[in-house]
């Protein structure tokens, strides 16, 4: 069986500022440690329960270049760097048996949660079908619309709460509670990693039980953009339109893939700053 863990920071215990995440912050080479401390626990756990099976880690963060790949567990395979398709999922195909989410946070908007927001700070709200959905639940369903399940889900409370409202039948190891935006109390480090190693084997061993998250098309999307910029620049990609508000753009897609795809393009419009 084929496993792909995609491993976010944001939601990995002990980790609840901006300093943590950022490469460019002081405190960014603890914040790996942390995560790729995490990843390993989880990898561990998956191969607990199927020491057979085939393992692949999504670097999930940011610039996907966080996991440090010599004290990463050398079973696993790692995905690392960007562009790459499907992102955060780097790795996903039909042949995935189930994908796990670790270090995840709660969408923009969500809270009291931990570092919370949507892909990046310039995406406000993701909108699909009316249903407002972060990077927890495009990410299910994306999984979802190859028919590949999502089985965990690790980060603070409030994204634990996010997937079970979603995917209820999924294992949560809430690794620390959330008490706002940069602000949170946690386990000791080892006690989540041991948590998170028994879970990732619960969740493996009874994966049968966890339905995909299914969303089908066609789909009326709409995204709140933070810049005037980005929205300017997104009516320029065929089919994306100016919605009422001024912040907002809207398109409809076939399916979830697709959705999914011209969202991770919105992102990147949003790096785009004027000459």
């Amino acid at each position: 069986m084929k496993v792909l863990i995609s491993v976010d920071m944001e939601g990995i215990s002990g980790i609840v500022h901006p300093s943590e995440t950022n490469p460019d912050r002081y405190d960014y080479e603890r914040g790996r440690v942390l995560m790729t401390a995490e990843a390993n626990a989880v990898i561990a756990g998956v191969l607990d329960a199927e020491p057979s099976a085939v393992v692949w880690v999504a670097d999930a963060h940011g610039p996907f270049r966080n996991l440090l790949p010599e004290e990463l567990d050398r079973r696993a395979h790692l995905v690392r760097g960007k562009p790459r398709p499907l992102g955060m999922l780097g790795g996903l195909d039909e042949d995935t048996d189930a994908v796990l989410l670790v270090g995840y946070h709660a969408r923009a908007g969500g809270g009291p949660a931990v570092l919370a927001h949507t892909m990046s700070g310039e995406i406000l709200d993701v909108r699909v079908g009316g249903r407002s959905l972060g990077e927890i639940g495009l990410n299910a369903a994306m999984a979802g619309h190859l028919g590949v399940p999502v089985v965990l889900l690790s980060g603070d409370d409030t994204a634990c709460a996010e997937l079970r409202d979603l995917v209820p039948s999924a294992v949560t190891v809430a690794v620390k509670q959330a008490l706002g935006q940069a602000a949170a109390v946690a386990p000791h480090p080892a006690e989540v990693r041991e948590r998170l190693r028994r879970a990732a084997a619960d969740a493996i061993s009874r994966r049968a039980t966890v339905p995909p998250l299914t969303i089908d098309g066609p789909l009326d999307v709409e995204v709140d953009l933070y810049s005037p910029v980005t929205v300017d620049l997104a009516t320029l990609v065929p089919g994306v339109s100016r919605a009422e508000g001024g912040r907002t753009v809207a398109f409809t897609a076939a399916g979830f893939a697709d959705a999914y795809r011209l969202v991770l393009l919105l992102v990147q419009l949003a790096t785009i700053k004027p000459a």
